[in-house]
């Protein structure tokens, strides 16, 4: 019998949100036989991958440090076109794997089309269907979905939306999202530490790009109307360094005794925060689909979402960035128990845990 051949697979990460999300993918697939597994980083983020690649116990094998100060998303763009180019063409591997909506994620799949690599794409198939919200990753996860040979999809709408685009029904499959994964794998180790967490009635995390200026001034308004009606509300919200971000909110909600600001979470913490909460105010994608998991109430800071699985099952509400719809909705969390219950009822539509393992066992099968 002839032995098959080890597979090359370039997994690809850049973001914090990345490492999260393929951390579980990476960890199912490094110890398999059957590839020989490259961890390559954009370094789309550069400072918040570290402390998370150590939790997961990730090595990357190389970075190629594309971030430069003040860089706009066309020179991001072309950097890391450039600099995946190099890369794939010198390792040939035959198989470029990416996770999400990002610009890394966009550029991985068209570099891996021009070079006919195939091309996997992780969280496949969430649309909000509007360009500008969220902005720019409507377009980065359309044009990665098209691009690719493998559809891994955290939930059956997902899938239903790619093969409406035109996706062979052999490449898609419906996995869960791995993010229920690693948020297993952080619950349970939280578990065998005993310290306590910071708990606050509300955290929040609000950094979008769309949301920079008015409507994230707006929130930071809500918030501070929200701790000036309720004197007793606790706010934790860990800022973004982003300095569109940084600055409103130390502008707006600093020295506010009920409100604490801190630098960015690690995801431990982050997870214990959520924990902790009694509900969550967030623009974040990954959160709209850990807080239901943890039976937290969430409300999200968009007009649009394209993980709509959660508002439908009533554990998460579009609340978009209006002051006093913001206000009004958390004001009636605070005060309805009966209402706060049903959205606190827990219960995910993205998965069991188990997505790795099933992305794993596609790739053994097909690759």
């Amino acid at each position: 019998m002839t032995t098959p051949a080890v597979k090359k697979i370039i997994c690809i990460i850049g973001t914090r949100p990345e490492v999260i999300k393929m951390a579980p993918v990476i960890r199912a697939l490094r110890d398999d036989g059957r590839f020989r597994l490259t961890v390559l980083c954009s370094g789309q983020h550069r400072d918040l991958l570290a402390p998370l690649l150590k939790w997961f116990d990730i090595a990357v094998d190389d970075n190629l440090a594309v971030m430069t100060e003040g860089q706009s998303l066309a020179m991001l763009t072309s950097r890391l076109m450039a600099s995946f180019e190099s890369h794939f063409s010198a390792a040939q591997p035959d198989l470029v794997m990416a996770q999400g909506d990002t610009t890394t994620v966009m550029c991985a799949a068209l570099t891996s089309f021009y070079l006919r690599i195939p091309f996997a794409h992780v969280e496949a198939g969430l649309r909000s269907f509007d360009m500008d919200n969220p902005f720019p990753e409507e377009l980065n996860r359309v044009v990665a979905s098209r691009l690719a040979r493998f559809h891994f999809c955290p939930t059956r709408r997902a899938a239903q939306n790619v093969l409406a685009e035109g996706a062979a029904p052999a490449a898609v499959h419906i996995t869960g999202n791995t993010v229920i994964d690693a948020l297993h794998f952080t619950t349970a180790a939280l578990q065998r530490d005993t310290r306590p967490g910071r708990a606050h009635e509300m955290l929040l995390t609000a950094h979008r790009r769309e949301n920079f200026g008015t409507p994230l001034e707006n929130v930071f308004r809500a918030v501070r109307q929200l701790c000036d009606e309720f004197p007793r509300l606790s706010v934790l919200y860990p800022v973004h360094p982003n300095p569109n971000v940084s600055k409103p909110a130390h502008a707006l909600l600093g020295n506010h005794p009920q409100i604490t600001l801190t630098e960015p979470l690690s995801y431990p913490e982050l997870v214990r925060a959520m924990q902790n909460a009694r509900f969550i105010l967030t623009d974040s994608g990954g959160i709209q689909e850990e807080a239901p998991a943890l039976g937290k109430p969430v409300l999200v800071l968009r007009t649009v979402t394209e993980r709509p699985e959660a508002v439908e099952l009533g554990v998460a509400k579009l609340v978009g960035t209006d002051t006093g719809i913001i206000v009004a909705e958390c004001r009636r969390l605070l005060t309805d128990n009966a209402y706060y219950e049903t959205m606190a009822q827990g219960g995910s539509p993205y998965g069991d845990g188990h997505a790795a393992e099933r992305i794993a066992q596609v790739l053994r099968d097909q690759l």
